[in-house]
Order: structure tokens, then sequence, then C-alpha cells
């Protein structure tokens, strides 16, 4: 909820506290794994605030989450993002872990639907 919450005010930094900052951070999509915190960000910045770029309502739906341990958790859904001109949406599978600083998403797989 603070994820989406901090997306939709558009704080991109507020939104990426969810995830581990650390350099073994891995986020999947389509064919790309991103390496790392900061290239991570670096990617929904270009994404989502360079010029022309629209960060839109952010939601996510059909959670599922699963204790895999004492200190990770499996997390699956649905996310959808609608902007003025378009809604984009698709799966996620997360994998958080219990760090220092409390649960993060240390491992992102995130698929887009065919629009």
């Amino acid at each position: 909820d603070e994820q989406m919450a901090a997306w939709n005010r558009g704080d991109l930094d507020g939104f990426m506290d969810g995830y581990w900052k650390s350099d073994d951070l891995r986020f999947f999509s389509g064919a790309t794994v991103t390496t790392g915190w900061q290239a991570t960000l670096d990617r929904y910045r270009k994404r989502y605030q360079a010029d022309g770029a629209e960060m839109g309502k952010l939601t996510f739906s059909d959670l599922e989450v699963e204790a895999v341990g004492h200190n990770e958790a499996l997390a699956r859904g649905r996310w959808t993002v609608e902007t003025s001109t378009k809604t984009s949406g698709g799966l996620f599978t997360l994998i958080f872990r219990q760090v220092p600083g409390g649960w993060k998403i240390v491992h992102d797989h995130t698929s887009a639907a065919a629009q």
C-alpha cells in the first residue's frame, strides 16, 4: 500500500523505498534484467518521469502473499497503471526479504500484458 500511495502522488523515491537498496537487487521485465537498486530507479525514471512520460495511477489486485521461510515471502498479483492516454498492466512475482530496514523486495519479475 505504501508503494502504491507513493507512486500515485508522483513520489518515485518513496516508491523505491519498498526495494532493497543493494547492488544485488534483481528486476526482470520482458527480456531485460536490471541489476541493482540505482539501476532499477534509473529504469523507472526513464520510463515514467522522462519528458512526455506520465506516472499515472497505479493499482494492485489479486494479491497473494506466502511465507517461504522465517525471513522471506513470495508475493504475486496484477498491476495496472492508468494514464491520461492509456492503461497498461500485467503480472508480478516479488520476493521479499527481511533485511536491516524492514521487509524489502529483493527480486521483482514483472510482465506486461499485450495491449
